[in-house]
């Protein structure tokens, strides 16, 4: 497979670890070889540190998984001083994307100052799904205005470029990558979880689904967007097996990232890496 141009740099395979699901990489660095990966999407990173939802914090039940972690993280100034610079010194062929997420424009604002000159970070991943306390816990990326104003203060303070994750309950997804890419998105990522919940199962109430459902949710957003946006799009939701990245690929999407399928096997991502390689 011929490695792939996005960011400036490249990736020598499309398969990234997906956010929230391997931590910063060092959790699953000795049962996987993270060198074999296009790359590792961190932990989303807050200004300070929080310590999430309480547990049970992931249920499953056919067809997925349902999780309410809380965005748990250990902050800005630890990502800073301990994670990212681990993965630097760790990581030579595979690219590290670095989720941003908080309550606030201006905590992502926070986030992505203290992080856009390190080592290593080749790209912010903007978690557009978190909850606007300004706008009385309106999602960021739930309407135009909300999101515009997000994406236009993270572009001017990164050094870096920038990929948006845009939820899959939009009622036009392609419309609001439309949004981010004129504020200077660099790319998509397509797409969150989706709302769920289940009797008493998490100790938040409610959380986000993951899982085999998402994959012809995710595929469908990619197609849509690459439709009508000439901007590169992340795949992510549902992949298990080659095939199913092979599903965002055909789509139109530049990177695939795996999530809920390592958390119940950490090999799962090195798997489909060699196999899209292999061809």
């Amino acid at each position: 497979m011929t490695p792939i141009r996005l960011f400036g740099t490249s990736f020598q395979n499309p398969v990234l670890l997906a956010s929230g699901t391997a931590g910063f990489g060092r959790e699953v660095s000795r049962v996987i070889d993270l060198e074999a990966l296009g790359g590792i999407v961190t932990k989303a990173v807050t200004p300070e540190p929080r310590r999430g939802h309480p547990a049970p914090r992931v249920a499953e039940f056919v067809g997925g998984m349902l999780n309410a972690v809380g965005l748990a993280n250990p902050g800005l100034d630890a990502a800073r001083q301990h994670e990212l610079p681990w993965l630097a010194a760790h990581l030579r062929k595979a690219r590290v994307l670095v989720n941003v997420a908080g309550a606030t424009v201006e905590d992502y604002v926070r986030v992505i100052k203290g992080l856009t000159d390190l080592e290593g970070v080749t790209a912010f991943e903007i978690n557009a799904s978190c909850p606007n306390t300004s706008a009385g816990g309106l999602e960021f990326g739930a309407t135009p205005d909300s999101l515009r104003d997000l994406v236009r203060h993270c572009r001017a303070v990164a050094t870096r470029p920038i990929a948006v994750k845009l939820s899959p309950v939009l009622p036009d997804i392609a419309a609001m990558a439309e949004v981010a890419h004129r504020e200077g998105a660099d790319a998509i990522t397509l797409v969150n979880t989706v709302p769920g919940t289940l009797d008493r199962r998490l100790g938040n109430g409610a959380g986000g689904v993951s899982g085999p459902a998402l994959l012809a949710i995710g595929v469908l957003a990619t197609r849509k967007v690459r439709a009508a946006v000439a901007i590169p799009v992340i795949g992510v939701g549902g992949i298990r097996t080659a095939a199913d990245a092979r599903e965002y690929l055909a789509a139109g999407a530049s990177l695939v990232a795996i999530g809920t399928a390592a958390l119940a096997d950490p090999r799962v991502p090195e798997r489909v890496a060699r196999e899209l390689v292999r061809g």
